[in-house]
């Protein structure tokens, strides 16, 4: 399979920003959320854009974020798109397209078919839609993402949405060509795939994810 689209999240260092740009990756996230390990402040977020090829689309994540953040974010001017990565609803996700002029991608965590169907809700409303695993209740420390877990990837069958998607969740490059022939996906997410420790990217991995992606 080609055309798949990869994203790398979480870049918080130079050398892993280079290295996502150098393996051919399509999108690059930063984290702006304070309790993770991956965190970055806009001005960091600028400072590790400038390691980024031209035409690689720079990504936000933000959890549940004020307006002031959400601007700050915004006014980095380095930015190219929203990932919103908490329990957004469509009316958010369209108020801040509408304060950014930037593109949403809404993420959803999956446990159930409950949780994929509830993505009909953001259906023409979010630019990109992204089905990451839900996190047990019980897992100590669990985050919005990042938590290396994996969802069953069979709830995605007949998904039928008008507006791209994404899929995230414990991917690797060991796991993520299967992923993609079983669901069809045109666009991976990985971000504790790609580390040798929570907040820490290896460059090595981050090509192997990409590559393997590619090949499909």
């Amino acid at each position: 399979m080609t055309g798949v689209l990869v994203k790398i999240c979480g870049i918080n260092d130079p050398v892993a920003a280079r290295a996502a740009g150098e393996a051919g990756a399509d999108m690059v996230g930063f984290v702006f959320f304070p309790r993770s390990p991956r965190a970055v402040t806009p001005e960091r977020a600028v400072e590790l854009a400038r390691e980024l090829p031209a035409g690689i689309t720079r990504v936000a994540l933000l959890v549940d974020a004020d307006d002031a953040l959400v601007d700050a974010v915004a006014a980095t001017g380095v930015i190219d798109l929203l990932q919103l990565h908490g329990k957004e609803s469509p009316e958010r996700v369209a108020e801040i397209k509408a304060r950014t002029g930037l593109p949403v991608m809404k993420v959803l965590s999956v446990a159930d078919r409950a949780d994929v169907e509830a993505a009909q809700a953001y259906d023409g409303v979010a630019d990109r839609i992204m089905f990451d695993a839900r996190p047990p209740k019980d897992m100590a420390g669990a985050l919005p993402g990042g938590n290396a877990l994996s969802f069953d990837w069979h709830l995605l069958e007949g998904l039928v949405l008008a507006t791209p998607w994404t899929l995230a969740g414990g991917l690797n490059a060991g796991n993520v060509a299967e992923a993609i022939r079983l669901t069809g996906v045109r666009s991976v997410d990985t971000s504790s795939g790609v580390e040798d420790r929570p907040g820490v990217k290896s460059p090595d991995k981050i090509r192997g994810f990409v590559a393997a992606a590619k090949a499909g």
